[in-house]
């Protein structure tokens, strides 16, 4: 966005409706007329409360759900939702689903046969936000043509008010604006929009409270689990503290009987997540339980597989090593971004180790899990990055020697205090860096698979190959992608599977049909 590097950005003026003409004022909502439109402010984004921690406490509430009155609303109608980002936000799509399923909306991916479409947002990189005024583009066609289709952004777009701002001040055809915190609200918020046909805002700053039994709609036989909300890191680069809010952890009786309701189910993969899981539990005032302790509960329940994400090497204790390597159904995948090998730009980045403490912590989990497979999140082009510091990136992914990576060109964020750092790494530059990290990276990940040919590994069959209907593809405990010849009635089920030739980002294999112990 062009407003990006703006230091004395002011905020406010996003919210000024003095040219604006007032409808109506009532029961804490005003309702405005802009550029044609009526729009009705519930609460808008407030930057400056996002970089506030209250210190009120975080209420659970138990009694959410669909009332009575809103539960045919939808009967007959459909609904679409497009998913953008991280796993936080498929899992809130899920919740949004269930939702509206309970409404009497029914699923479709015909978008001329929606009468509901919800783009479910991210905003950690510029190119995220792009894809979605580029999809609103294509949408405001289809509502010219369909009137009566309620369109709505939510997720952590919403929760910044240069977007907030740039919906309602040139895309008027939207009917729904809401946030992270407020996703509960989408029953009441579809209500208002159909019929006060208004463009609807309401987007809470402050944290929302721990919201649980709301209806959640999964599909296949993996689940995700949210353990809990935000993250109090402020790292320079990243918007998710604000969009977020700050760490609230879930009771752990909530989150041990959602899991083994799962269970129940027949799930037979369960990620729990967090912007940072290791935090969890720190928020607890009564009770003294941590991630480690969570983990271990989970060890004891009846689930072929757990996994995790995301980790914050500052928050990784030995407690949790010891507690990992007891394996069972903890697998041995770890996601650890590191972003950076320089100690001076983890510095600057606020990502509060060293380069000696995360290789430390490295050592420590690969003494505990010998085949442990490491994973993680690398930035390159960070405001100031030298070569000498790219380099020292380089050669920290070599010693690690990381199965895979997310890696990414830095891209400023609207409020983050790197936002308002010169941004003096030229372009390419920049992609030259990332060029040469994907090639480390490539090269690592393909000698991995190379010594695995020959081996036999544990495979949850997910289903077809997209590129081949007569193979069947899964993943390894490690979360690896193995392509192998068999029949479809294996889908869902767990295989052992002979790795028998290995490529860059997967691996083919033959089933193996005795009984193999693992």
């Amino acid at each position: 966005m062009t407003e990006q590097n703006n230091k004395s950005k002011d905020y406010a003026k996003y919210f000024d409706f003095t040219t604006a003409k007032v409808v109506k004022q009532e029961e804490g909502k005003t309702t405005y007329r802009i550029n044609g439109r009526e729009i009705s402010i519930n609460s808008a984004p407030n930057h400056s409360e996002e970089k506030r921690r209250g210190k009120e406490d975080i209420q659970v509430h138990y009694d959410a759900g669909i009332p009575d009155e809103l539960k045919d609303l939808g009967k007959g109608k459909h609904y679409i939702i497009y998913t953008f980002g991280c796993q936080m936000n498929e899992h809130d799509t899920e919740t949004m689903k269930g939702m509206l399923e309970e409404m009497g909306y029914q699923s479709t991916e015909d978008r001329k046969l929606a009468d509901v479409i919800l783009l479910n947002t991210c905003a950690i990189r510029e190119n995220a936000e792009d894809k979605v005024f580029g999809e609103l583009g294509h949408l405001k066609h289809l509502k010219t043509e369909k009137p009566g289709l309620l369109l709505g952004v939510c997720g952590c777009m919403s929760q910044e008010e240069s977007v907030v701002h740039r919906i309602m001040s040139k895309h008027g055809f939207v009917d729904m604006i809401f946030g992270t915190h407020n996703i509960h609200r989408l029953p009441y918020l579809i209500q208002d929009a159909l019929f006060s046909k208004e463009m609807v805002v309401e987007v809470w700053s402050k944290e929302g409270d721990i919201i649980e039994n709301l209806p959640k709609k999964r599909e296949g036989m993996r689940a995700w689990v949210n353990i809990m909300y935000g993250c109090d890191k402020f790292c320079t680069y990243c918007i998710v503290p604000f969009t977020r809010g700050k760490e609230r952890s879930r009771r752990p009786e909530d989150v041990i009987a959602e899991v083994r309701d799962l269970a129940r189910q027949g799930f037979k993969e369960i990620t729990l997540l967090g912007q940072n899981v290791n935090a969890y539990g720190k928020d607890f005032t009564d009770i003294q339980y941590t991630f480690a302790n969570l983990m271990d509960d989970m060890n004891k329940i009846d689930i072929p597989r757990i996994r995790f994400m995301t980790s914050h090497p500052r928050d990784f204790d030995d407690h949790l090593i010891e507690v990992l390597a007891k394996r069972g159904n903890l697998v041995e995948h770890i996601h650890l971004p590191v972003q950076s090998g320089s100690t001076q730009m983890l510095k600057i980045m606020s990502r509060k180790y060293t380069r000696e403490q995360y290789l430390e912590l490295v050592r420590k989990i690969k003494q505990a899990i010998p085949d442990v497979v490491l994973t993680t999140d690398i930035i390159v082009g960070f405001p100031g990055e030298t070569d000498e510091q790219f380099e020292d990136t380089l050669s920290l992914v070599k010693e690690v020697g990381y199965d895979s990576a997310y890696t990414f060109i830095y891209s400023p964020r609207v409020g983050t205090p790197a936002a308002s750092m010169e941004d003096n790494v030229p372009m390419d530059v920049k992609k030259e860096r990332l060029q040469r990290l994907n090639d480390s990276i490539k090269q690592s990940s393909r000698q991995i698979h190379d010594q695995m040919v020959g081996q036999v590994v544990e495979v949850l069959v997910e289903g077809e190959s997209k590129n081949n209907a007569n193979m069947l593809s899964g993943r390894t405990r490690t979360n690896k992608l193995i392509h192998f010849e068999g029949s479809k009635d294996l889908i869902e089920t767990f295989v052992h599977v002979k790795v028998t030739d290995s490529f860059t980002w997967f691996m083919k294999g033959e089933l193996v049909t005795e009984q193999v112990p693992m």
